[in-house]
């Protein structure tokens, strides 16, 4: 990163499909348009870096109010998931094979080759210590490309002057 260029630091903090993709979407658009971008991976959210996990994020439906019937490809008016369904045994991965045929018609990339995308561009994904400490996991845990395990106070003079994005 250069000290003159905008930065974004995005935090993710959970590992769920659903939310992989804000971070991802908008750290691409961001190096798109010349921005510096750092990605910070902490408690959950690192299993969008975990080799064993990041090709097996799910989205559970139960509890997600918003969660529509149409965005999961069942035609409709639009009506919300009745939250009791996303109790049923089989309701998590049929949510999750339903957006991830949904991303596929819409030519996303899955979340280890959109995470590959952004290092290639020169994006920094470093992950969180306290939470690979409390997991017991270490740097041989996660994709080629994250940099660095770091400490909070690490990454915030790392990402000095940016804006951050909590997701």
């Amino acid at each position: 990163m250069t000290d003159n260029n905008r930065k974004m630091a995005f935090i993710c903090s959970k590992g769920n499909l659903d939310m992989a993709y804000p971070a991802l979407i908008m750290g691409w658009a961001a190096l798109g348009n010349g921005i510096d971008v750092t990605l910070f991976f902490t408690f959950w959210g690192l299993d969008l870096i975990r080799d064993s996990r990041v090709d097996h994020l799910e989205i559970p439906p139960l509890a997600n109010t918003s969660m529509k019937m149409t965005m999961m490809g069942i035609p409709g008016d639009n009506l919300g998931i009745p939250n009791i369904m996303g109790a049923l045994p089989g309701m998590t991965a049929f949510a999750t094979t339903l957006m991830k045929k949904k991303m596929t018609e819409l030519e996303v990339p899955p979340v280890r080759e959109y995470m590959q995308m952004l290092v290639d561009a020169g994006a920094e994904l470093y992950g969180c210590k306290m939470s690979v400490d409390m997991m017991n996991l270490t740097m041989d845990d996660f994709i080629p490309g994250v940099k660095d395990i770091v400490t909070a106070s690490e990454f915030m003079d790392l990402t000095e002057g940016a804006q951050v994005i909590f997701i």
